[in-house]
């Protein structure tokens, strides 16, 4: 069964980094594009970022283009998500994903199969 495993989370003051990682269990990790998405209370899911584990090609949403980075290490199956110059309009749920399938672009939620509990990151004045 597949498992993602997002770390990483917590709260931090506006300005400052984090980095969430997530590690995919039981899961063929090559070749795969992986995303990461976020949710805000009362708002739907978003792409923010993606990676394929192969080519290394990577997609950002522009909300977060310039201040987020994403990156993988295949050696661990795992995937990280640099997180710089936070804002309050960071603050949400986030959430990996894998599983990828043409449907709605890396970035599009309907597009992935496999998703992570999710964590929480909040981003205070």
């Amino acid at each position: 069964q597949v498992q993602l495993v997002e770390s990483g989370g917590g709260s931090v003051q506006a300005g400052g980094s984090l980095r969430l990682s997530c590690a995919a269990l039981q899961y063929t990790y090559s070749n795969k594009w992986l995303g990461w998405f976020r949710q805000a209370p009362g708002k739907e899911r978003e792409g923010i970022a993606a990676i394929h584990t192969g080519a290394g090609a990577t997609a950002y949403a522009d909300a977060v283009k310039g201040r987020f980075t994403v990156s993988r290490d295949n050696g661990k199956n795992t995937m990280y998500l640099q997180m710089n110059s936070l804002t309050p309009e960071d603050t949400a749920t986030y959430y990996c994903a894998a599983g990828f399938s043409f449907v709605g672009g890396v970035l599009g939620p309907t597009s992935y199969t496999y998703w992570g509990q999710g964590t929480q990151v909040t981003v205070s004045l």
